[in-house]
């Protein structure tokens, strides 16, 4: 099954390469027009920016391989910003119409909701589908489509409201989730589209709060160390990544630690051995320092990249990658340390080395003003120790802004875990508690759901 697969130069066309290589098809990358409307099956990924998005299409002629290719029913997917520069605009970018081939306009999410929605969501299953049916999928995106057009079948989520969360027609599917990050279920929709079979119904899945685990890597390796220091190998980053999918993992976070420090970028080969193998979302963070390093790391595999120290020396780069790729792909790291001089926090930077004495609460609120999509905070403090997390810090950050938050630091059991949700994380990111054996993924999540009634993804 040969696939072409635009090349949009808008960030997750490795992700989805990688999937339709583990669905079984043979994949070309390709922005050449006349091959991609001659093409047997065409895939039209991206995320990031809508006007971006439109201009790149007009700019290369693929906008009319594509239009040729809706004519003719030929088999396409498009996948969350390939899907809604299929209609005829978004409020992300009045100014720009869209290609139009089908009625509508994207809105941006209601004030008092998280946007960007980070995160898997039911997925039900709506009348006249073939390819769709129920399930959990991964979401990452501020912009939805209210409602479907008419001939379309179409397969629902909700946040806040229901909204389109995939649409097919005949060969056509157009997904808003990502099922190139959605694990099997992806994996299964995927492959029915590629081979034009018909899906069996099923109720919507179960979804909750997105357990991660987390690989601190340097040369290749991964690490762990307590307070960013005395590091140990802890094993093979491929090979633990591969494990956390099968036991059930929400999302895998990668930070090379050591490239700050020794001022070099990320190791994009690691990324992309990852990616091969991993059929989950992936964030890497580590020597970010400029748009073209998260174009990089977006390119070997990553969905999102993380910013930390860079970050915090020139606040800029926040809406510099978040304006070129989107704000869901801009996690903004922060490692918090109590103050030795008096209550609160501040940020720490050079993996702990350096105390900048900004208030970490204030730079969390800064960040989300500057176009953040997700915070990663992490206690300096609770580091490695098993401690648990800081629970007051979680809970001030989370009173100062509104994006999806991830809590990390210091995590040894499902207690520790059910009471950072409690504080107000919408995400919990260990490392220790895995890589020592401790508990399995699959573990984790039980006791979570038994001993402390929260609902997880399964």
């Amino acid at each position: 099954m040969s696939v072409i697969l635009v090349e949009t130069g808008l960030a997750n066309t490795a992700s989805v390469a990688a999937a339709l290589h583990r669905a079984g098809a043979a994949v070309t990358r390709s922005a050449d027009p006349e091959l991609i409307r001659r093409a047997e099956r065409v895939v039209l990924p991206g995320v990031g920016h809508y006007g971006a998005g439109v201009a790149m299409l007009r700019e290369t002629g693929v906008d009319r391989a594509i239009a040729d290719r809706f004519v003719r029913g030929a088999p396409t997917l498009g996948v969350c910003l390939g899907m809604q520069l299929l209609f005829e605009g978004s409020e992300e970018a009045p100014d720009a119409p869209g290609l139009g081939l089908l009625p509508g306009r994207l809105r941006r999410f209601a004030p008092g909701l998280q946007a960007p929605r980070l995160g898997w969501g039911a997925v039900t299953q709506g009348e006249g589908t073939h390819l769709l049916n129920g399930g959990a999928a991964y979401f990452a995106h501020s912009y939805y489509l209210p409602a479907a057009p008419s001939g379309w079948a179409e397969a629902t989520s909700s946040h806040g409201a229901p909204y389109v969360a995939a649409l097919e027609r005949g060969a056509w599917l157009l997904c808003q989730l990502h099922p190139e990050l959605s694990g099997a279920w992806g994996l299964d929709l995927l492959g029915r589209w590629l081979r034009g079979e018909a899906a069996v119904a099923q109720a919507p899945g179960r979804v909750g709060p997105r357990i991660i685990p987390c690989l601190d890597v340097s040369a290749g390796r991964v690490v762990k160390g307590v307070k960013f220091a005395g590091l140990r190998d802890a094993g093979d980053p491929v090979e633990q990544a591969r494990s956390y999918a099968e036991q059930g993992a929400d999302e895998l976070v990668i930070l090379d630690v050591s490239a700050t420090v020794e001022a070099r970028a990320s190791a994009a080969e690691t990324v992309a051995a990852v990616r091969a193998v991993l059929p989950l979302p992936l964030t890497v963070g580590g020597g970010v320092r400029a748009p073209e390093d998260a174009a990089r790391l977006l390119a070997s595999g990553a969905d999102k990249v993380a910013v930390n120290t860079a970050a915090v020396e020139d606040p800029s780069l926040i809406a510099r990658i978040s304006e070129r790729f989107g704000a869901q792909c801009c996690v903004v790291a922060i490692d918090a340390a109590r103050r030795l001089d008096g209550p609160g926090w501040e940020v720490v930077t050079r993996a702990g080395r350096n105390r900048t004495g900004i208030d970490a609460v204030e730079w969390a609120a800064e960040a989300e003003r500057r176009g953040a999509g997700e915070l990663l905070l992490t206690s300096f403090d609770r580091d490695g120790t098993g401690e648990g997390y800081d629970l007051p810090l979680l809970r001030a950050v989370r009173a100062a802004q509104g994006l999806p938050l991830i809590a990390s630091g210091g995590a040894r059991t499902p207690a520790h875990l059910a009471a950072a949700l409690e504080a107000g994380a919408d995400a919990v990111l260990a490392a220790t508690i895995f890589h020592d054996g401790h508990l399995r993924v699959s573990e984790l999540k039980a006791a979570l759901f038994r001993d402390h009634h929260i609902e997880v993804r399964r």
